[in-house]
C-alpha cells in the first residue's frame, strides 16, 4: 500500500473514531499537556551506551496511550526505535531541553482552546501527548489525543498553531464522497480555523506558492478535485514542477475563508465548516472557484449547475 494511501486511511479511522470519543473534556481549562514520555525517553537514551538490551523496550512498554498511538506506521517497534535513535544520537539531542519552557505554551493553548469554544461551544478538548518517535512525524490526531513528535521540534515557535490545527480535526464531521476536494476541505478547514483561534499560520511555503500562482492551480485544481488521485495537492508531488508538498492545504483554506466571509453570522459558518455534509456543494456556496469552474464547462459545453453533482 503507496504511503499516501496509509495517510489517507488513517485521517478516515481518525474522522471516524475520533468523533465517536466521549471522554474529552468540554472545558477549554481543562487542557492537559503529557510530558512523561519525553522523561521516559531521556532516561533510555542514556542508557544506549552502557547496556546490552534495547533500553527502549521499557519506554515502549510502559508508554502514554499516546506512545501506543504513534506505534503503528510511525515507531513501528523498540528496535526500530532503537536503530534510528543510534544513527541520530546527534539530531535527538538537539531536542533534550525543547520542553524546558512548555509551561508557557500551555497558558497560550488554553487560551486557544477558549477561543474555539467561543467559535464553536460544542468543542471537545482532547489531552496533548509529547512522545519521542522516528523523525518521521511531526504531530498527528489520534483517538488517544493529539501527539506531537518531539524529537523534530526545534524549538516551541509554531507549536500552538500545530496544536491548532490538530484540534481542529478532532471537531470535524466532513461527510461526502471520498475525492480530493474533501480532503483538501478537511485540512484547509484545520489551517483555516486553527489561525482564526490561534493567530499562527503553519504550511507557509505552500500558501505563499499557491498564492503566487493562483490561477494556474486553480484552473487545475477543477479538472481534479473529483478525483480520488491526491497526487501533487496532498502528501507528496510527482515532480512535474516546482510546487511544494500539500498545496491541498492552501485551496482548502482559500475556499473556506471564502465560505466563512460570505457569511454573516460567522458562528454559524464556523459550525456548517466543521460539519460539511456535501463537500461540492460547500465548493459553490464558497464561490472561490465559481468563475473556473464556469469557464471549464463551457469549454465543455456543459451546464455550470451539473458540475456539482456527485
Amino acid at each position: 500500500m503507496k504511503l499516501k494511501h496509509i495517510i489517507l486511511f488513517a485521517l478516515i479511522y481518525i474522522q471516524n473514531s475520533v468523533l465517536g470519543q466521549n471522554k474529552f473534556s468540554l472545558n477549554p481549562l481543562d487542557a492537559v499537556f503529557e510530558t512523561a514520555d519525553t522523561k521516559s525517553f531521556w532516561i533510555a537514551f542514556d542508557k544506549m551506551d552502557k547496556s546490552k538490551e534495547n533500553p527502549f523496550v521499557e519506554y515502549m512498554q510502559k508508554g502514554s496511550p499516546g506512545v501506543k498511538a504513534f506505534t503503528e506506521n510511525r515507531i513501528i517497534n523498540a528496535d526500530s526505535l532503537f536503530a534510528i535513535v543510534k544513527k541520530r544520537k546527534v539530531d535527538y539531542e538537539l531536542s533534550r531541553h525543547v520542553l524546558d519552557n512548555i509551561s508557557t505554551k500551555e497558558k497560550r493553548v488554553r487560551t486557544i482552546y477558549s477561543a474555539l469554544k467561543y467559535w464553536y461551544p460544542n468543542a471537545k478538548f482532547p489531552p496533548i501527548y509529547f512522545v519521542y518517535g522516528r523523525f518521521n512525524s511531526g504531530g498527528t490526531s489520534a483517538p488517544e489525543g493529539i501527539i506531537i513528535g518531539t524529537e523534530k521540534l526545534q524549538n516551541l515557535d509554531g507549536i500552538s498553531g500545530l496544536i491548532a490545527h490538530e484540534l481542529i480535526h478532532y471537531q470535524q464531521n466532513i461527510q461526502g464522497a471520498d475525492m480530493l476536494l474533501k480532503w483538501c476541505l478537511m485540512e484547509g478547514g484545520a489551517d483555516f480555523i486553527g489561525e482564526l483561534i490561534s493567530g499562527d499560520a503553519i504550511n507557509q511555503l505552500s500558501y505563499q506558492y499557491g498564492n503566487q500562482n493562483q490561477d494556474k492551480l486553480c484552473q487545475e485544481f477543477v479538472t481534479r478535485l473529483k478525483n480520488k488521485d491526491y497526487q501533487d495537492w496532498l502528501y507528496g508531488t510527482s515532480k512535474k514542477d516546482d510546487r511544494p508538498n500539500d498545496l491541498g492545504y492552501w485551496i482548502g483554506y482559500k475556499i473556506t475563508e471564502a465560505y466563512f466571509y460570505k457569511h454573516q453570522d460567522k458562528q454559524k459558518a464556523i459550525n456548517e465548516i466543521l460539519n460539511i455534509k456535501d463537500p461540492l456543494q460547500f465548493l459553490k456556496q464558497s464561490g472561490f472557484l465559481n468563475v473556473y469552474i464556469e469557464k471549464n464547462r463551457k469549454d465543455k459545453k456543459e451546464s455550470f449547475n451539473a458540475f456539482f453533482n456527485n
